[in-house]
């Protein structure tokens, strides 16, 4: 086999012995870097949304115990997530997530008023591409097409049935659109499809503060410790699933953030891994959309920065010089708490185990003394 012109790599995943393979393939000479795209490899995402609270009065309160104490050691976090400049109240935004525009929209009026014509939406990208998709919505009867406020139900954080291309047939709007207890018989069933938009009643977003409760923060915080645990133990979360957990805008209706945007994902950078970007709503559709391949970029999902900082980003290095004593192979952008194992190829079919290392802070390395290396390639597996 020739030498590789320039790193190459490549990613897959086996059932049969339960691990995750990155698979990074360096030429001796080679000293680049070698990336890996930081959302390749996600199958299903899960969106779950909650309700007019900045990320201040959500991080280390004592109201959201299961968030601080148990989601956010193993997530990862943007601290400088917004809703939409001055898009405000909640439909702007939801709209904002599925079609990134408000389309004029500043109000929450039923989609009697503010429904819309337009194919310029998520829903419809993703049946023209063969994704499926559904929303799952709590307390909705999923008989009849909820397109009015009832009981504990908003349709303002619905944005699908504001587009008459999803609610003028009522058979294909009755499929896509689902009570929540159909999240949890599909998850169990494995008949989950590949996008889930997830939204609790107006009590359990944090919206309304039920009589005798402490907080509408506990509310919500409950209610992830009780659903985020069974969408964690499915297959569809396991085998390349994604958790984006974020809230509509800031509090008041009035504050544009930051507010809170959290990833759990077996992809995802874990170990409270957290960063300063500026993200917005557009941000969250863009990743969506490349993560399902859909085109072209909606409305100012074209402009925002997606959200691969906060999966693995895997690289691996050759620092110092090839065959001396003093040369090492570097990986950063690991998973957290999974051992590494370095092993090494002359010929890309028969592999060498040469040494296995924990992650401190997403790196590994290892080093080569020159009379040990007689190896040409490399790779590093992460088992889960």
């Amino acid at each position: 086999m020739l030498p590789l012109p320039r790193p190459c790599v490549d990613r897959c995943r086996t059932r049969l012995v339960r691990v995750v393979l990155w698979l990074f393939l360096v030429a001796i000479s080679a000293v680049a870097p070698v990336r890996a795209g930081g959302i390749a490899g996600v199958k299903t995402v899960f969106i779950l949304m909650f309700e007019n609270h900045d990320w201040s009065t959500i991080r280390e309160t004592n109201f959201c115990p299961y968030l601080n104490t148990v989601l956010l050691p193993q997530a990862a976090w943007a601290e400088h997530y917004y809703n939409p400049t001055n898009n405000h109240p909640s439909e702007p935004n939801y709209l904002w997530l599925v079609s990134g525009t408000n389309f004029g929209i500043k109000n929450d009026k039923a989609p009697s008023v503010n429904g819309q014509t337009t194919t310029n939406h998520l829903a419809f990208l993703l049946d023209r591409a063969g994704v499926p998709w559904k929303t799952y919505q709590e307390d909705i009867s999923g008989t009849d097409l909820p397109l009015i406020n009832r009981g504990e139900y908003a349709v303002r954080h619905n944005p699908f049935m504001f587009f008459a291309s999803v609610t003028n047939d009522s058979k294909y709007c009755l499929a896509h659109v689902r009570p929540m207890p159909e999240l949890f018989r599909d998850l169990t069933n494995g008949t989950l499809p590949r996008f889930n938009f997830i939204v609790p009643n107006l009590t359990n977003d944090m919206h309304n503060l039920t009589p005798g409760s402490a907080s509408t923060r506990l509310q919500g915080d409950q209610w992830m410790s009780r659903v985020i645990p069974q969408i964690q133990a499915s297959s569809a979360y396991q085998d390349g699933g994604a958790i984006f957990i974020t809230w509509d805008e800031g509090v008041g209706e009035s504050s544009d953030g930051p507010i809170g945007f959290i990833l759990l994902s077996p992809f995802g950078r874990g170990g409270g891994y957290h960063n300063t970007l500026h993200y917005t709503h557009s941000s969250t559709l863009r990743t969506v959309q490349e993560i399902f391949q859909v085109q072209p970029f909606l409305g100012d999902a074209a402009n925002g920065i997606d959200l691969a900082d906060l999966f693995q980003n895997p690289q691996l290095q050759l620092e110092g010089v090839p065959g001396t004593a003093s040369w090492r192979v570097l990986a950063t952008g690991l998973g957290q708490g999974r051992p590494q194992e370095l092993q090494g190829s002359a010929d890309l079919r028969s592999w060498t185990p040469i040494a296995t290392r924990s992650v401190t802070n997403g790196v590994a390395r290892w080093d080569l003394p020159g009379a040990a290396v007689t190896t040409r390639f490399y790779r590093v597996m992460e088992s889960h």
